[in-house]
Order: structure tokens, then sequence, then C-alpha cells
């Protein structure tokens, strides 16, 4: 796992109420945002995070998501590498996100 400064679900659920939420950089595949997202994510494949990190504002308070934190840690120390000094991985990705904020959402 990446040693990468991380944000809980919990905690990203009440930054999402507050005035400035951060900006969320969801790193899966098209096909799994059909199953499980957040609302008003960026959505940006870990794949083409390299070509498409000028999308991203460097003055941004951003959260980098995937299905359990792997990609998501990935792709958050990449953009730390790249001058982003505001990224954090969401620890346990969108799984996490079901078993702790909201049960409805679909596990895979």
């Amino acid at each position: 796992m990446y040693d990468v400064p991380s944000v809980s679900p919990t905690e990203l659920a009440e930054e999402m109420k507050g005035a400035n939420p951060p900006v969320l950089l969801d790193v899966r595949e098209a096909e799994e945002l059909e199953i499980s997202r957040l609302p008003n994510v960026v959505h940006i494949p870990l794949h083409e995070v390299p070509e498409r990190m000028e999308e991203l504002s460097r003055e941004s308070e951003i959260v980098v998501i995937c299905r359990t934190g792997g990609r998501s840690g990935q792709a958050t120390a990449f953009l730390l590498h790249h001058g982003f000094d505001s990224v954090r991985n969401l620890a346990m990705g969108m799984n996490g996100w079901a078993r702790t904020v909201d049960p409805s959402m679909p596990q895979y």
C-alpha cells in the first residue's frame, strides 16, 4: 500500500457537507461507476491520470477514490509527486464507504 495522506469514509462524509467540499477524483473504470459512485465526482481512470492531471486544479483539496484504496493510493502518490499539495486517498475506497457510511450502496 502507498504511504500517502488519507481520509476515512466517515471523515469525508462530513467534509462533503461543508461549505467547501473537496474535489472527488474517481480513478475507477467507467463500468465501476455504474455500480457505485459518489455525487459530483471527476472521473479520470487511473491509466489516464498522467495525461489528464492538468484538468485538476493544484489549488484544490482533492480526495482520490477507487474500489478499495489501492489504485487511488497510486494516483494520490503520483499527484503529490507532480506538485499537487492537497491530495488525500479515500481509505478503504468505495467498499469502505458502503460499509461505514451508506450500507445501501453495492459493494463489489
